[in-house]
């Protein structure tokens, strides 16, 4: 009468939310390398940063920002998104706390039961051969 059921499948996973009430294994090993980088001002008038989220060759995400603190911002965000799908999973509503990532620093993140690092993409790669030749 006054009592309420809940199902099994409800309790497993936690609700509405998608995600259980226990404690969550956290996935590791993860990483992304990046690219942020100021735009060169052209007929624009006001300053933008270029970011680019890369998985090995593959390039997640990329994008422009008015300030350089919006443009770390969207790297950790679009890291979050593109690693959480990796495993089928939704990433959950908020960002990862505190931009702990700085212009040519390389990062550890935990967003929900993902922990990926973000580090500098290195664009020109040394020929490891080329010091023997010469």
């Amino acid at each position: 009468m006054g009592a309420s059921h809940t199902s099994p499948r409800a309790l497993a996973s936690g609700g509405g939310d998608g995600y259980p009430r226990q404690a969550m294994p956290i996935v590791e090993g993860l990483s992304f390398s990046y690219v942020l980088h100021e735009l060169p001002r052209d007929r624009l008038p006001f300053r933008r940063w270029r970011f680019e989220l890369w998985h090995g060759p593959r390039l997640e995400a990329a994008g422009w920002r008015m300030s350089e603190r919006d443009a770390l911002r969207a790297l950790h965000k679009h890291g979050s998104r593109v690693a959480h799908s990796m495993f089928g999973l939704r990433p959950p509503g908020d960002l990862p706390g505190g931009l702990a990532l700085r212009p040519g620093a390389a990062v550890r993140v935990i967003h929900g039961g993902i922990a990926f690092a973000l580090v500098p993409r290195q664009l020109e790669v040394p020929d490891p051969l080329g010091a023997l030749g010469a």
